[in-house]
C-alpha cells in the first residue's frame, strides 16, 4: 500500500521523515515533497496537490498520514483520479484555529503564514475527508521545541487542553472512525511513539488496536 505525507504549514517534506522511515520499515511505499503552504490558498495547493498524488499513486489505492494544515490540504482532494483507501490526521485543526482568527488581523502574521495561515481561522465549510479517516491530537501544551506554545498559545482559555498550537476539540470532525490522544506537541506529534503506533494501527486495520475512544 502507498501512503502520501503532507506536511503543515510553514513546514516541509522533511518534517515528516521520520513518520516516513517508520512506515517503510512496517512494509509501506511512502512518498511526500515540500509543497509552498505560504505563498498560495488552500484550495490552489489542494488542486496542484492533486495533480502530483496522481503522478505518483495514478490508480492504486492510497493512504495519507498528515500533519496539521495537511490534513485540511486532504480534505480538499476530492478528486475521482485518486483512489483513498485510509487517512490519518495528525494535529488537524479540523474545526479551524482560534490562535489564527485571534491572529488574522495581525500583518505580520498574515505575511509569514500567507493565505492558507489566514484561511485556517475558520474551517466551517471545508469538505469531508475524501475517505475514511482517524484524527490523532496532541496534548502537551508547553514545550520548548513548539516555540508558540510558550508565546501565542497563552491565548487558549485555562483548562482547554492543546498542543501549543491547535485545541484538542478543534481536531475533532463528525464522521472519524477513531481518535485518541497522545502526550506530544504540535511541531513533533508525528515523531511520538504512540502517534506512530496508532499510525500503523488504523492504516493496516482501519481501528486504533487496542481500541482508543
Amino acid at each position: 500500500m502507498r501512503v502520501v505525507l503532507l506536511h503543515g504549514l510553514a513546514r516541509g517534506h522533511g518534517s515528516m521523515a521520520g513518520m516516513a522511515r517508520y512506515l517503510r520499515k512496517q512494509g509501506f511505499e511512502t512518498f511526500g515533497r515540500t509543497y509552498p503552504s505560504r505563498r498560495h490558498s488552500i484550495a490552489y495547493l489542494a488542486a496542484e496537490m492533486a495533480d502530483w498524488v496522481v503522478e505518483q499513486a495514478g490508480d492504486q489505492p492510497l493512504c495519507a498520514v498528515t500533519h496539521s494544515m495537511g490534513g485540511v490540504i486532504v480534505r480538499h482532494l476530492h478528486d475521482p483520479r485518486i483512489r483513498w483507501h485510509r487517512i490519518v490526521m495528525l494535529a488537524p485543526p479540523n474545526r479551524g484555529s482560534q490562535l489564527a482568527a485571534g491572529l488574522m488581523g495581525n500583518a505580520v502574521f498574515r505575511w509569514y503564514y500567507g493565505p492558507a495561515g489566514t484561511e485556517l481561522a475558520d474551517g466551517a465549510h471545508w469538505p469531508a475527508p475524501p475517505g475514511d479517516f482517524a484524527v490523532i491530537a496532541g496534548t502537551r501544551g508547553r514545550s520548548l521545541v513548539n516555540p508558540s506554545s510558550l508565546t501565542i498559545a497563552r491565548r487558549f482559555p485555562a483548562g482547554v487542553a492543546h498542543d501549543g498550537t491547535v485545541a484538542v476539540d478543534e481536531t475533532r470532525l463528525d464522521g472519524m472512525a477513531a481518535f485518541a490522544e497522545v502526550d506530544a506537541t504540535h511541531t513533533w506529534i508525528m515523531n511520538d511513539a504512540r502517534a506512530r503506533a496508532l499510525t500503523l494501527s488504523y492504516l493496516t486495520s482501519g481501528y486504533f488496536s487496542p481500541p482508543v475512544v
